[in-house]
């Protein structure tokens, strides 16, 4: 039998006194909570402070001990387990794909659980594929094992979309990527977010992703929320100190002018480097095995620009060299003042630039999440 459709949109979630002990240790403390509909609330703390077992008892894949949680005023205990959980969007770190489905199955599983035909499935899954950056052509048949971690994760999230559900939690989806990658799907996360409308909790051990992310960001520790605020309430009212030093208080910077270039870099991981005469197979091949999404191009010593994954599989397998496909972007030399590349990066509407030293690509410098660093 189908799973009755609960929420249609959410409205509110309360949360209220609840607790959650095991072996006489408390993993949530009397924990109250409000979340408005279609807001994204992230939480951040510690290890064991009690971020994800809060996730968990919203999908009821944790029973609290005592207290209630309402979604749009209904108490979860009372509604049926799987029914819940197919109106709740799930996307984990470690995803979960089956091996042995391809792409499109594992997306639509869910679905075909629920009694939906083929032709319905496959809409679905296309839609999602394509929502998501993967185009479907080139995604729906093939298998785990062929992707990069970045796009795992991408098919997590089509996978937890694929019911439509109102609600989308999120346990440190991007937790297991490397810095570089991280950002990428960052970035892409916030613009999949103004179309998705959906309400959103998030758990991250990384301020600076919540402080990207978030409309409101609640601190927790030892199993108990301890402050929540939008990221300008905690940088400037910090309840406590463990408070100010998750958020970083003490780095404001007030003095950008005297900032160089180098302050804020991300330096660079000789992984992303491949020679502009590398096959575009070669290239694909190579990229996919060191689990990178982004390549830096260079020709000898000297940087050429930059090519994607999804764009090399786009172009298919061929021997043209990844030389013909750079895309250009900016360089800046790595004792240069960051404001002025900051201005010209965002006069120019440029994302990312390569940060040099005598010629040689030594880090990236992305914009927006420096931005972010200098609140």
């Amino acid at each position: 039998m189908p799973s009755k459709r609960i929420f249609d949109r959410i409205d509110s979630i309360e949360i209220r006194g609840v607790t959650k002990k095991y072996e006489g240790r408390f993993a949530i403390n009397d924990l109250s909570l409000d979340i408005e509909g279609g807001e994204m609330l992230i939480l951040i703390g510690p290890s064991g402070s009690g971020k994800t077992t809060t996730l968990r008892t919203i999908n009821r894949l944790i029973e609290p001990d005592s207290g209630t949680i309402y979604i749009n005023g209904q108490n979860i205990m009372e509604l049926e387990q799987v029914a819940l959980r197919r109106n709740i969007g799930y996307v984990i770190q470690n995803i979960g794909l089956f091996p042995h489905m391809t792409i499109g199955e594992n997306i639509g599983l869910v679905a075909k659980l629920e009694g939906w035909d083929k032709a319905k499935i496959n809409e679905r899954v296309r839609y999602l594929l394509d929502f998501v950056s993967l185009p479907a052509d080139m995604f729906m048949d093939r298998y785990p094992h062929q992707l990069s971690g970045g796009q795992q994760q991408r098919v997590g999230l089509a996978r937890a979309l694929v019911m439509d559900p109102p609600l989308l939690l999120m346990d440190e989806p991007f937790g297991a990527l490397d810095p570089i990658l991280r950002k990428q799907l960052q970035e892409e996360f916030c613009l999949i977010r103004e179309k998705l409308g959906k309400t959103i909790i998030f758990v991250t051990h990384d301020i600076e992703e919540a402080f990207r992310l978030a409309d409101r960001i609640g601190i927790m520790d030892d199993a108990k929320l301890v402050q929540i605020g939008t990221a300008e309430e905690l940088i400037f009212h910090p309840v406590n100190d463990m408070v100010a030093s998750i958020v970083d208080t003490g780095k404001k910077f007030k003095h950008l002018d005297t900032l160089r270039i180098k302050d804020l870099m991300s330096p660079l991981d000789n992984k992303y480097v491949h020679p502009a005469s590398l096959s575009v197979s070669e290239t694909i091949d190579s990229m996919l095995e060191r689990d990178i999404e982004l390549a830096v191009v260079v020709n000898g010593d000297e940087p050429m620009g930059v090519v994607r994954l999804n764009d090399l599989m786009r172009l298919g397998e061929t021997n043209d060299i990844i030389g013909n496909h750079v895309v250009k972007v900016p360089s800046y030399e790595i004792g240069g003042f960051l404001e002025n590349a900051l201005r010209e990066l965002h006069e120019n509407d440029d994302s990312i630039a390569f940060v040099t030293d005598a010629g040689k690509v030594k880090g990236f410098l992305f914009p927006n999440d420096v931005f972010k660093q200098l609140v």
